[in-house]
């Protein structure tokens, strides 16, 4: 039954993810220039939050909406820390997991990604547009 595939077969191991004390302006260029919807936030391997899309809009574009891109970057980078951005309250699901738990997890939260971890540390992630072009597929 595929949907007791291990969570491994569906998820990115390539992640886009930023450093804790990194410029909040990285953000800005990896959902630019991946064009991915969610980042994890580490300390060394240890996933310690995610930001997504709508985060960084809420922040980027309330007050500061009619700068340029550069200019958006200076004030942000002088304006917020990584953690101030970031949601710390992460759900996520262990390399051991499966399609089946992720789709339950995803179907019953307010959020489209799931870090995958190794004990603390970030090893991929899959969103809800990984888990439904995989049932599609089925």
């Amino acid at each position: 039954m595929r949907k007791n595939e291990p969570i491994s077969k569906i998820m990115s191991s390539n992640v886009k993810y930023v450093q804790d004390g990194e410029a909040v302006s990285k953000l800005r260029t990896i959902f630019e220039e991946d064009d991915i919807h969610h980042i994890p936030v580490t300390s060394g391997q240890k996933l310690i939050g995610i930001v997504s899309w709508n985060d960084y809009m809420r922040i980027s574009f309330g007050e500061f909406g009619n700068q340029d891109g550069r200019e958006l970057d200076e004030i942000l980078d002088h304006t917020y820390k990584m953690r101030d951005v970031m949601n710390a309250n992460v759900t996520t699901i262990p390399i051991s997991g499966t399609v089946r738990e992720a789709a339950r997890m995803l179907g019953s939260k307010n959020f489209h990604a799931l870090p995958v971890v190794d004990g603390e540390n970030l090893v991929g992630i899959v969103t809800s547009t990984d888990l439904i072009r995989f049932l599609a597929d089925a």
